[in-house]
């Protein structure tokens, strides 16, 4: 490794939550070898957004340092259910379930890692030769108190909200799986420390050396509020078109903007500081976004895409004109009286449910024909084609039939 143990350790630090601990990572560090770094994920929901990229992001520079990458698919623990965060009891997966949405993963997440100097691990490869006797011993290893510690267990149980027994095993089986990997290093979300703790606390129990533990900050989502998800709709995906992702980029917050450079771009620090420099100095916020824009739409897409993207937005928003790909669709009226405005927003895709569609009337957020719209009770008269447009985003051409 070329790079100073000091460098090495900015690089790794740069965007993260907490190290521990620090003196040991150095000490790997120093020994110059390729440490065997873990990050485990889920296949409950296989499509990968910005939030799962400021992890991933940072599994990729430490490739770039000469690590090798455990990409963990919980194949097993799927079928247990992640009870992080949660107030009830999941559902699990079945393996068909998890075995699909663990396709999708491997398919998205080589858009960010190099997928030859990646090794995919399933933890069911080493989980399913376990057998009754062995699953006890784990779970011998710690106490229910010690379990009541996490958080969001000790919330349901002051809460009287069940907790089944199996869900104490979800901390117990990511543990072992840093066992059974020898991982040197595990990186996780900051909800995840108790489980990146366990891994460390089951590697002394087995006679391993116990890895270091590197958590990542959870992105809000573009609502600059909540934890980014797809449920919340609040979310970039990395495998939206080049379009939308631009689009949806150019919509946060300046004061947002800053959290996913920080989190997500690959500019030196720097870089990012002479931006900011820059900002204060009156230069317009918008240039740095679309800047940042188009790095990300580079990464998950190409230069071309991006360029193009830009093209399409500043035609788009700054000249007020329709995108020409526009979806196009039919909706029958059920009687002559018409087709309420709302239904139509929500039967055509452009609103999840008619309340959001009324929400986003009263905000001043649709257009129909160009036109902004006030009435949410409006109706629209069958034989008729309108042109809708719902935020700054989604647009549609819809004729309504009888």
């Amino acid at each position: 490794m070329s790079k100073s143990i000091l460098e090495q350790l900015e690089i790794i630090k740069r965007g993260s939550s907490e190290l521990l601990v620090e003196k040991e990572l150095e000490s790997m560090l120093i020994a110059n070898r390729p440490l065997r770094i873990k990050a485990g994920f889920d296949p409950t929901a296989p499509d990968l957004h910005l939030g799962h990229a400021v992890l991933i992001n940072k599994l990729r520079q430490l490739q770039d340092m000469g690590h090798h990458i455990l990409f963990l698919i919980g194949d097993f623990t799927g079928m247990i259910g992640d009870p992080t965060g949660k107030n009830a009891t999941r559902p699990p997966l079945t393996r068909e379930q998890v075995a699909e949405n663990a396709k999708s993963y491997t398919a998205q997440v080589f858009k960010i890692l190099k997928q030859e100097q990646t090794e995919v691990v399933f933890n069911s490869s080493w989980m399913d030769k376990l057998n009754a006797a062995d699953l006890i011993k784990l779970a011998a290893t710690h106490t229910v108190a010690r379990m009541l510690e996490r958080d969001d267990f000790d919330k349901r149980y002051r809460g009287n909200q069940p907790i089944a027994i199996h869900e104490f095993l979800y901390p117990l089986v990511q543990g072992y799986d840093s066992v059974a990997l020898k991982a040197d290093l595990e990186l996780g979300g900051t909800d995840q420390k108790f489980n990146l703790l366990m891994g460390r606390e089951l590697q002394r129990h087995y006679g391993q050396k116990q890895q270091c533990i590197l958590t990542m900050p959870l992105l809000e989502g573009l609502d600059g509020v909540n934890k980014m998800s797809k449920s919340l709709n609040n979310y970039v995906g990395i495998t939206e078109s080049p379009k939308e992702i631009f689009g949806k980029l150019m919509s946060v917050s300046d004061e947002l903007m800053w959290r996913y450079i920080e989190l997500l771009s690959f500019e030196s620090i720097s870089t990012i500081q002479q931006w900011k420099k820059e900002i204060v100095e009156g230069k317009n916020p918008r240039d740095i976004k679309v800047m940042f824009a188009q790095e990300i739409v580079t990464r998950f897409h190409s230069k071309q895409d991006a360029e193009d993207a830009l093209t399409d937005f500043e035609t788009r928003f700054k000249r007020g004109a329709l995108p020409d790909d526009m979806p196009q669709m039919s909706i029958q009226a059920e009687n002559s009286d018409g087709l309420p405005l709302v239904q139509i927003l929500k039967q055509s895709g452009l609103t999840a449910s008619t309340s959001e569609a009324i929400r986003m009337i009263k905000q001043g957020g649709v257009k129909l024909n160009g036109e902004k719209v006030e009435d949410k009770s409006l109706k629209i008269m069958s034989e008729e084609t309108i042109t809708l447009q719902v935020g700054k985003r989604k647009f549609a051409k819809v004729s309504i039939t009888k």
